[in-house]
């Protein structure tokens, strides 16, 4: 009797031992991106439980943070070691710095030596790669255009713009019927870098300004091109004379938005994954829109064929604990059948190969990912692809501008002090 009492006790304590061990083998990983929004959720929360269900020893602790607060918030966690698992990075000099602190994993021979790497375009890795290694991999595409209210442009008997002189000429035409062309909110002025950006690409040659970013030029040509301040005498001029609509430092980009979809306006500079924003039904969508590559400036030395615009991704940290399941989940996320869902039921233009397709997207949006095809390159965003610091700089240099308070030149010699200050604690030069 003694002897079954015993054994009772040893296997219970066993089984109870197996059910601590399996406790203790489920993994938590932190997720961190920056698509609260209903419609974004929409798609991520349903894909993590998926994920769950396939692996129940997986746990996905997701948070999500507004575009704007969500560069603070990764800011200050990289800052108190405090990285998520995974967590979201705009490519281009956004994400060099994770990699260069040290704070995202190198991905490279898990993409590269998997047939992960046939999931996406060499296109849209590369602008995650930092000194010829791969820190992240992409979840969407995206390129920025100058959409236009079609029956406002044919009452004024106006063409899609071929040169930038004919594009300046239509806000002029417009102006003088009585609308505000193009709407522009810079309350938060990463819009305005997508202009200046945009510029900048047109005016300066395109190895001279991905070496001023990069911040590897020698420091006595350092942003010194005059295509900078052309290309802030460029966007003062939109200002000066009466394209933007007035007021831009006090509006966001959203509201701007829903005044040129409300038909208010006739232009706007937006991105392909804002396209879903115009329903069929909206005064803009009644009207039919179009949209068009600002076209290239005469005399420019920048490359002609560029586009503004970069790939969307995620990063795993460096401290991860778990490598082997952030990897897993985002293999996930980027896999034909998510990114197919992604693309349904977000409207965004996933940058996985094959998941952008007629039935799963609007015919503006295949047109804007053919416009991406045709582009001889990206300029990345210019408000990620510049070092943060000189990046401040000149998005309050770009708030003067619009007040009236400011001068390009000015803007740009500050911006270079600041390079040359950031430059020489990096030992670039």
């Amino acid at each position: 009797m003694r002897h079954l009492k015993l054994t009772g006790l040893l296997l219970a304590t066993t089984a109870s031992l197996g059910l601590a061990t399996s406790a203790m083998a489920e993994v938590t990983l932190s997720f961190l991106h920056k698509w609260p929004e209903p419609e974004n959720m929409a798609y991520f929360e349903p894909a993590v439980a998926e994920f769950e269900a396939a692996n129940p020893d997986i746990k996905i602790k997701m948070e999500a943070v507004a575009d704007e607060p969500y560069k603070d918030k990764i800011r200050v966690l990289m800052g108190s070691n405090e990285v998520p698992d995974i967590f979201f990075s705009w490519s281009g000099e956004f994400g060099k710095n994770f990699a260069r602190n040290g704070r995202a994993l190198d991905i490279t021979d898990a993409v590269y030596g998997s047939d992960w790497k046939e999931a996406f375009p060499e296109a849209a890795l590369q602008p995650f790669k930092y000194q010829d290694r791969l820190y992240g991999v992409p979840i969407n595409v995206d390129a920025k255009f100058m959409l236009y209210n079609k029956q406002i442009f044919a009452d004024n008997g106006i063409d899609v713009p071929q040169t930038y002189g004919d594009f300046f000429a239509a806000c002029q035409t417009l102006k003088e019927a009585g609308y505000e062309p193009i709407a522009f909110g810079n309350q938060y002025p990463w819009a305005a870098s997508h202009y200046i950006g945009e510029l900048n690409a047109k005016l300066v040659p395109n190895d001279v300004r991905l070496a001023d970013y990069e911040l590897t030029s020698e420091p006595d040509t350092l942003y010194t091109h005059p295509g900078y301040v052309l290309a802030l005498e460029e966007f003062k001029k939109l200002n000066d004379e009466g394209c933007f609509n007035r007021g831009s430092n006090a509006l966001t980009h959203s509201i701007a938005r829903g005044s040129f979809v409300a038909g208010r306006n006739p232009m706007m500079y937006m991105e392909l994954v804002e396209f879903t924003e115009i329903g069929p039904d909206t005064p803009l969508g009644q009207a039919g829109w179009g949209f068009f590559s600002l076209p290239p400036i005469e005399g420019g030395e920048g490359e002609a064929g560029l586009l503004t615009g970069a790939p969307d991704g995620f990063m795993l940290s460096a401290a991860t604990e778990h490598p082997e399941e952030a990897i897993k989940f985002l293999k996930f996320l980027t896999s034909p059948e998510q990114a197919q869902k992604y693309v349904e039921i977000t409207g965004m233009t996933s940058s996985v190969n094959g998941s952008v397709t007629p039935d799963k997207a609007s015919e503006q949006a295949i047109e804007g990912l053919e416009a991406i095809d045709a582009a001889t390159g990206l300029a990345l965003w210019l408000d990620t692809d510049m070092d943060a610091r000189s990046t401040e700089v000149l998005l309050a240099g770009s708030q003067a501008l619009l007040n009236g308070t400011d001068t390009p030149e000015a803007i740009m010699e500050r911006v270079r002090e600041t390079a040359l200050a950031v430059q020489k604690e990096r030992g670039n030069n």
